[in-house]
């Protein structure tokens, strides 16, 4: 078979009901010139039998044995086999929407400075209306349209949507690919490509429909609860293109679950956390495991720390980011969003 341009790398277990219709919408695609390697990761239904009624209908669809070890290894195991220049992602229970690929590819070819490029998204599921948060996300990651944004907002959550992505093959490679361990294997990936100095954006169309369920593994699997988000920050934060990098010590705004879940690992990391900022009147003046906590009118100048904002309410942390700019702070010299 001849190398096509783009390998897009399909792991499945157990979805028989959604796999056909994942693997058609890009073989319908406009871009032709693809292999879809679909890897059954241990299914215990009929998916390993739709994948062979793929794969017999179109030649363009290989199928691999990823013998139950999990996303990480299946996604590996695929990579290995990928001759193509570029590596696309997509889940078992999404859809392609036609020029998802074609648009991805040709970004990446106009732009030689781009490493890797997600896609905007729909959101769609069966059951029930999508959650207000949920949507919000969705918005957020849609927005990130250039490197420059995406780079400012990589702490706040994962910048971009995984079963969406086209990425280099030699990057990829080069980064080792997917890391498996007790972190999100998504996330984890996007800022070691960022902490490497890869450029990385979102296309402005929306080209993959994104399927919420209430099984979906940000909701499910123990990698992606708070806790191992934030070890998951506090370790970029640290690292050479981290805005803690220099040793500075940093100051937190937001005295919530957030905030002292990311002082914890900081400070397992050697970083000097000196104070919290806080808006609410009973946790003003006092202190959290020694630390102080003072109110937004104390902040005082820039410069004295680095101030990590850890505030999750979108509307509130865009009223900080402003007010903060107003009185002259600069966002990833002086202050950064964390979440």
């Amino acid at each position: 078979m001849p190398i096509p341009v783009v390998t897009v790398l399909l792991p499945a277990r157990n979805a028989e009901p959604t796999v056909a219709r994942a693997v058609e919408t890009l073989l319908e695609g406009t871009l032709t010139d693809l292999r879809v390697l679909a890897i059954d990761d241990g299914s215990t239904d009929g998916t390993r039998a739709v994948l062979n009624r793929c794969a017999a209908r179109d030649p363009r669809v290989e199928i691999l044995d990823g013998g139950g070890r999990g996303l990480v290894e299946a996604l590996n195991l695929a990579l290995q086999q990928v001759t193509s220049p570029y590596v696309a992602r997509m889940d078992a229970d999404d859809e392609a929407l036609p020029r998802r690929l074609e648009a991805s590819v040709h970004a990446l070819e106009t732009h030689p400075d781009l490493d890797g490029v997600g896609t905007g998204v729909e959101l769609f599921r069966d059951d029930q209306p999508i959650s207000p948060s949920l949507q919000a996300y969705a918005s957020w990651l849609n927005s990130l349209t250039s490197p420059e944004q995406l780079f400012r907002e990589r702490f706040i959550e994962s910048p971009l949507c995984h079963p969406s992505v086209c990425l280099r093959r030699d990057v990829l490679r080069a980064t080792g690919g997917w890391r498996d361990g007790d972190f999100p294997e998504d996330y984890a990936l996007w800022l070691e490509l960022l902490e490497r100095g890869h450029r990385l954006a979102n296309l402005p169309e929306v080209l993959l429909r994104w399927r919420d369920s209430s099984n979906r593994m940000t909701r499910t699997d123990p990698r992606y609860a708070l806790a191992r988000l934030m070890w998951t920050k506090a370790r970029y934060l640290v690292l050479e293109r981290g805005p803690l990098s220099d040793g500075r010590p940093c100051a937190i705004w937001g005295a919530g679950p957030s905030g002292k879940t990311l002082t914890r690992f900081l400070l397992e990391r050697g970083v000097e956390v000196r104070r919290y900022i806080e808006v609410h009147p009973r946790k003003v003046g006092t202190r959290l495991n020694g630390i102080p906590v003072v109110g937004a009118p104390d902040l005082g100048p820039p410069g004295r720390e680095h101030l990590l904002v850890c505030v999750g309410v979108r509307w509130a942390r865009a009223e900080i980011r402003d007010d903060l700019v107003a009185l002259g702070w600069v966002e990833g010299r002086d202050f950064t969003c964390v979440a």
